[in-house]
């Protein structure tokens, strides 16, 4: 382990001497628009980095993930691999990973905060496979529905005893809609 460390260290010292005598050659007795130079670099590198770490943040700002246009919902792929849709549930913006491999809609926890979904009380009857292995389910109705133009009530739902990031749109609700997905592309029409 110190064998590397050492030999790292030893490479990047060669690395720093080599690039920095070519500085001193190339700049000699222009040690102003040296660094001038340089900090043009940092600055371009900087912003290069903060770019990239802020990519998720302005990216739906940049390219919309999710469009509605002429009757139909269009989203692209996320980095993931997954596809997201935002709908309005009870007023309130929720997003949720498209998993057609799930029956039902599936709130986490903080979705059902977010909804002020009262899980104390409710009877915990039945069961889901999960990656993480079985969890217990309670089954409630969400009132009030929307993805774009499209409205549902009564939308059966259910709140898991397991922890779970997100939150899940099942068969249950995707049903409703002919699913095409094309490549890093997925399109969704009433029925």
């Amino acid at each position: 382990m110190e064998t590397d460390i050492l030999m790292r260290a030893l490479y990047l010292g060669l690395l720093i001497a080599v690039l920095g005598g070519w500085v001193l050659a190339e700049y000699r007795g222009r040690t102003g628009f040296a660094l001038r130079s340089a900090m043009a670099w940092v600055l371009i590198i900087l912003g290069g980095l903060a770019a990239y770490g802020l990519w998720n943040d302005i990216r739906p700002n940049l390219l919309p993930r999710q469009e509605a246009t002429g009757g139909r919902v269009q989203t692209d792929r996320a980095r993931d691999g997954h596809f997201y849709l935002t709908l309005e549930v009870n007023g309130t913006q929720i997003n949720f990973m498209v998993d057609t491999g799930a029956s039902g809609v599936v709130l986490g926890r903080d979705d059902v905060a977010r909804l002020d979904i009262k899980t104390e009380g409710l009877a915990y009857l039945g069961q889901a496979q999960t990656a993480n292995g079985t969890v217990r389910t309670a089954r409630i109705w969400l009132k009030d529905v929307r993805l774009s133009d499209w409205e549902d009530t009564d939308l059966p739902a259910y709140v898991t005893e397991g922890e779970m990031e997100g939150s899940l749109l099942g068969m249950d609700y995707l049903n409703r809609y002919r699913l095409e997905i094309d490549g890093d592309t997925m399109v969704l029409t009433r029925r």
